[in-house]
């Protein structure tokens, strides 16, 4: 694929460095002479010197042809604004590393719509969500976020005897939610509407998250009590985790030392109790209960100090203890000494990355525990046989489910009936056995077969 980065700081060069890998042909642009050229000696890529929300330099990078524009830089509006001009210009597909939450709030202003992004990236974001799964383990994980982020595909354990037995139709799930999988004795399968659910399956349930919350209840017995978690460190990642726990299923706890920013958290973390204090000094965590931790999470955003601060919580007593390590040599040493979950932004990052590289219509790709079942993000194309007939008429192979759609921004669980128009967007889980047969569907490239095959039956007729 050929591939247009702007940034070539610590992000934009690892991302360089992994597609260079991977053999996709890759150009730089970075405003600083000494960066590009130090990337254009050192990678194979093309160094171009500019500023990356400038028309004619990303016209010199030929982002007009391009699968694929990557924008990285530090700053937030830079990224926007180079992204965006990509697209108009001709990117296939255009993402843009976004930092301040107040982007991601759609509550105010649809950035990503206003711009034409195809996608915000968060590092700090994905590294919470890496984290998240973690502590959730299988009591309600999330696995992902698509779309504009409004549609997350949940993992969820079902401990609740009511309703095993009972096949998928009979359940009275909302409209508004739709089963993926089924996890069963380690096999994954599609679900349908027969299948019957047992104790201990695991379900990959997908919708909005307000209406996820509502449906849990639906699959998991009551637990009396919360589990206690600990979080050190209130930036981006911190404030991302605290909001991904259920407020229903754990206590947060978060410390920061900034003064500011624990005003800002107090404000837009209610569920949550604010600490203004230093997370690395144990006297504050024994004063703070941390031997009654669950979880201590170490994200204060310094690897040394994560790393002290999730030793001297695992002396004091937190039965588990999670921290972001971004050194890769830290990397064999952090379970030796107490820490038993490390998520590096790098590693978080390179799967990202890795999953936008899937080429023709398909978005992104995320591939469930097993390996067997992926859930792919597909854009439908124009003339394609997926937008020339109904969705319950589309010869889709039985291992396949399309869990939802988005149309002009707007995301829900498609029925039957509708029909798919060329630019929406499907979440579909696909077994992977079956991606050569399904994918082809809501490819333009389809469209001559399907109509010399209408053409065939019109004459038969």
């Amino acid at each position: 694929m050929k591939i247009v980065v702007l940034g070539a700081g610590t992000v934009g060069t690892e991302i360089s460095d992994l597609l260079c890998r991977n053999g996709h042909s890759v150009t730089v642009v970075d405003a600083d002479p000494a960066r590009t050229r130090k990337i254009d000696e050192t990678l194979d890529v093309r160094g171009i010197t500019g500023s990356a929300s400038q028309s004619s330099v990303l016209f010199q990078a030929n982002v007009n042809s391009c699968d694929l524009c990557l924008a990285v830089t530090g700053v937030d509006e830079v990224n926007m604004i180079g992204a965006s001009i990509a697209k108009r210009m001709g990117a296939h597909r255009c993402v843009a590393r976004v930092y301040s939450p107040v982007y991601h709030d759609l509550s105010t202003f649809d950035y990503q719509r206003h711009f034409q992004i195809d996608r915000f990236l968060s590092l700090e974001q994905l590294t919470a969500l890496e984290l998240a799964r973690e502590i959730r383990s299988r009591n309600s994980a999330i696995i992902e976020h698509f779309a504009t982020g409004d549609i997350e595909v949940q993992e969820i354990e079902v401990t609740e005897e009511l309703i095993c037995g009972k096949p998928l139709k009979d359940l009275g799930l909302p409209s508004s939610i739709r089963i993926g999988s089924i996890s069963r004795d380690g096999q994954t399968w599609v679900a349908t509407a027969s299948d019957k659910i047992q104790l201990g399956d695991v379900l990959d349930v997908v919708g909005k998250p307000e209406d996820l919350d509502r449906t849990k209840p639906m699959f998991r017995a009551k637990k009396n009590q919360k589990q206690f978690v600990v979080i050190g460190g209130g930036g981006e990642t911190g404030y991302h985790l605290a909001n991904m726990l259920e407020s229903n299923a754990f206590s947060v706890v978060l410390i920061e030392k900034d003064s500011a920013r624990c005003d800002w958290l107090s404000n837009s973390l209610p569920g949550a109790t604010i600490l203004h204090c230093d997370a690395t000094a144990r006297q504050i965590m024994e004063e703070e209960r941390i031997a009654d931790a669950d979880f201590f999470v170490a994200c204060t955003g310094d690897d040394e100090s994560n790393i002290m601060a999730g030793v001297e919580a695992k002396e004091i007593g937190a039965k588990k203890i999670l921290s972001i390590v971004g050194r890769p040599d830290y990397g064999n040493v952090v379970g030796k000494i107490g820490i038993d979950f490390a998520v590096s932004e790098r590693q978080v990052m390179a799967k990202q990355i890795l999953g936008l590289l899937n080429g023709k219509n398909v978005i992104s790709k995320y591939l469930l525990a097993d390996g067997r079942i992926g859930i792919y993000e597909i854009e439908v194309e124009d003339e394609s046989q997926a937008v020339l007939m109904n969705l319950n008429d589309l010869p889709l192979p039985s291992p396949c489910l399309i869990a939802a759609l988005m149309r002009d921004r707007y995301s829900r669980v498609p029925e039957a009936g509708d029909k798919l128009m060329p630019g929406d967007i499907v979440i579909a889980f696909i077994d992977e056995s079956y991606v050569d047969e399904a994918l082809p569907l809501f490819q333009r490239s389809n469209v001559s077969t399907v109509k010399m095959k209408s053409k065939k039956s019109a004459s038969e007729d």
